[in-house]
């Protein structure tokens, strides 16, 4: 059994062998490891951005021809559309999402035609033929490494507070503009009170895709989504760009936010529960606020400079009715 914060884990497999298939997926009981699936690799890819697992595997051995598949050998075609080594670069090629570990499984012909590994992002890999005894201690290793060298949120696996720290200063030090966006959740609270926390965190969720799924919209620009805890979120972004990602975070979640809520609380634009005092209130529905800060020509000197500006910003953003962002000109 393999046990993270309290929990079992989830897997994705992208193999196009059957029978390597059911290797993996026999490795564990259900209730440790809940496996996906993937014979594709272009699904694989939009899935872990949408609902990032806890490991990828990806198996890069081609399928043995039909009627004859084995559990861990053969060889036909590689992953339709992408070859294992390619589809690990597109995965870890995104800076939001590349700290969830990957596994590569080979076999002795793809590591003696002389897989350069420096140039595959992978975290380990597995040589078939491989035990189920083998295979399950890397795989478990993999994880437990990835957890004590990333500090990723185990809900939505975005980066934590020590990644955050380090970005914002590295940029800092290095004196590169950049746009800094602290995201809050304004009447969480209330919700999760009624709802209780397993709806809380799909909506968690549901905010971590917006903002990833936002930054995404960017290609080819230098960005960053981290999560700080509980309701808080960060994004960095270059300066152009910035409020228009803004815009489309509220307009987002402001769409999606509402179906989170019974019907009942819908229809009267809010649900009661109680206050921090213990009181009966009325509470509006969840909305966002945004607060950006910017460091251009070297204004900000080091990340409690950036975080003091942020929190006031805050304030300023949440004093505000309905969804909103704050833009900091003053640098």
């Amino acid at each position: 059994m393999i046990m993270f914060s309290g929990r079992g884990q989830r897997f994705f497999l992208v193999c196009a062998d059957p029978g390597r298939t059911a290797f993996f997926l026999e490795l564990w009981p259900a209730n440790d490891v809940e496996w996906t699936v993937f014979q594709r690799g272009p699904m694989a890819v939009e899935q872990v951005f949408n609902a990032p697992p806890d490991l990828l595997v990806v198996d890069s051995v081609p399928a043995l021809p039909a009627g004859r598949q084995g559990r861990q050998g053969g060889r036909q075609a590689d992953l339709p559309q992408f070859s294992g080594a390619a589809l690990v670069n597109m995965v870890k090629s995104e800076n939001v999402y590349r700290q969830v570990p990957v596994v590569l499984c080979l076999d002795e012909g793809t590591l003696a035609a002389g897989l350069d590994f420096g140039s595959v992002e992978v975290d380990d890999f597995l040589l078939y033929p491989v035990s189920a005894q083998e295979a399950r201690a890397r795989l478990s290793l993999t994880i437990h490494r990835a957890s004590r060298e990333l500090d990723a949120n185990p809900l939505t696996k975005l980066p934590g507070n020590t990644s955050i720290i380090h970005r914002i200063q590295d940029l800092i030090d290095r004196r590169e503009p950049f746009a800094l966006a602290y995201v809050d959740l304004d009447h969480f609270k209330s919700f999760n009170d009624k709802y209780g926390f397993s709806r809380g965190d799909e909506v968690l969720m549901m905010t971590a895709r917006v903002v990833v799924n936002t930054i995404r919209g960017f290609p080819g620009k230098q960005s960053f989504v981290g999560h700080v805890g509980g309701d808080d979120f960060v994004f960095i972004l270059p300066i152009d760009v910035m409020e228009t990602a803004c815009q489309r975070i509220v307009e987002s979640f402001d769409g999606i936010v509402p179906h989170f809520y019974d019907q009942e609380d819908q229809e009267r634009g809010g649900i009661l529960s109680t206050d921090r005092k213990g009181r009966m209130q009325e509470f509006p529905v969840m909305t966002v606020s945004i607060a950006v800060l910017f460091n251009t020509e070297g204004c900000l000197k080091h990340f409690g400079e950036a975080s003091q500006i942020a929190m006031n910003l805050k304030k300023k953003a949440k004093a505000m009715p309905g969804s909103s962002y704050v833009l900091d000109r003053r640098q």
